[in-house]
């Protein structure tokens, strides 16, 4: 029978392996990975933030922001830096939202 002593603490769970972080499944400019969602990038790249959002449960006017970048990253484990997330969303929106999107539907 186990004995409770004051001051000392009783462990109810051990302590979980945090998963391994891998890249991403495509790459940045991988756009022939999916031509439907390349299209959608290039030719309405709110729609596709809008889509972005949607899977995520997120309002639409955040499909498109560094922050979901960031929060795929952090959903699926995905190695990179905020600094990084900044600068692809910055530099090459369409892009960035096409290999956010081919993420999510990997996942999916």
């Amino acid at each position: 029978m186990a004995q409770f002593v004051p001051g000392q603490m009783v462990v109810m769970t051990q302590p979980q392996a945090a998963p391994a972080k891998s890249d991403w499944s495509s790459g940045l400019c991988s756009c022939c990975d999916d031509i439907g969602v390349c299209c959608c990038g290039i030719f309405c790249t709110i729609c596709l933030g809008c889509q972005i959002a949607g899977n995520m449960g997120e309002c639409c006017l955040c499909g498109t922001s560094m922050a979901m970048r960031t929060l795929i990253r952090t959903k699926y484990h995905i190695n990179g830096s905020l600094c990084g997330d900044w600068l692809v969303t910055m530099c090459c929106l369409p892009c960035s939202l096409c290999q956010i999107k081919r993420e999510i539907n990997y996942h999916q």
